[in-house]
C-alpha cells in the first residue's frame, strides 16, 4: 500500500508502506482535516503541521474528521492537544468528529475529552461551532 499525505511520495515504515491521508476542505463554518489511517509517531507530523499552517494562517474553526482513523498513539494526541491550545489563545476551536470506540478511549483515559468536544459528525460539530459563533 502507498502512503498518500497531501502530495508527498510514499514513504517505507516497518519494512512496508503506511496507508495514510490527510486533506483539508473548507467547511460550512471553518476547516475540516480529513484523516485516514492510523495516527501514530510515523503519521502525526503530517498532521500537526498541516494543524500549524491552520493555525498561523488564520484559522477561527477547526474540525478534525477521524471517522477513518482506527488507531491513535498519544503522538497523535499531543499534535491534536496543541492544536487545541493555539487555536484557542487566538480566539478560536478545535472540534473532533467521527472518533471511533477505540480511539475516543485514549481520549477519555487522559480526560481529553472533557477539554476538547467530541462529535459523532462533522456536521454535528460544525453546529455547534456555529451556535457559539
Amino acid at each position: 500500500m502507498a502512503r498518500r499525505v497531501a502530495e508527498l511520495p510514499a514513504t517505507p515504515y516497518r519494512g512496508g508502506f503506511v496507508d495514510f491521508t490527510l486533506s483539508t476542505r473548507q467547511g460550512r463554518i471553518g476547516t475540516v482535516v480529513e484523516v485516514t489511517g492510523d495516527l501514530d509517531m510515523s503519521t502525526t507530523p503530517e498532521l500537526r503541521d498541516q494543524l500549524r499552517q491552520l493555525v498561523e494562517s488564520g484559522a477561527q474553526v477547526v474540525v478534525v474528521d477521524l471517522t477513518g482513523v482506527p488507531f491513535m498513539d498519544s503522538s497523535g494526541l499531543g499534535a491534536l492537544v496543541v492544536a487545541y491550545r493555539d487555536l484557542r489563545e487566538r480566539g478560536g476551536s478545535l472540534a473532533l468528529a467521527g472518533v471511533k470506540r477505540s480511539v475516543r478511549t485514549v481520549f477519555s483515559i487522559t480526560s481529553v475529552d472533557r477539554v476538547i468536544d467530541l462529535f459523532d459528525t462533522v456536521d454535528d460539530a460544525e453546529e455547534a461551532a456555529r451556535r457559539v459563533a
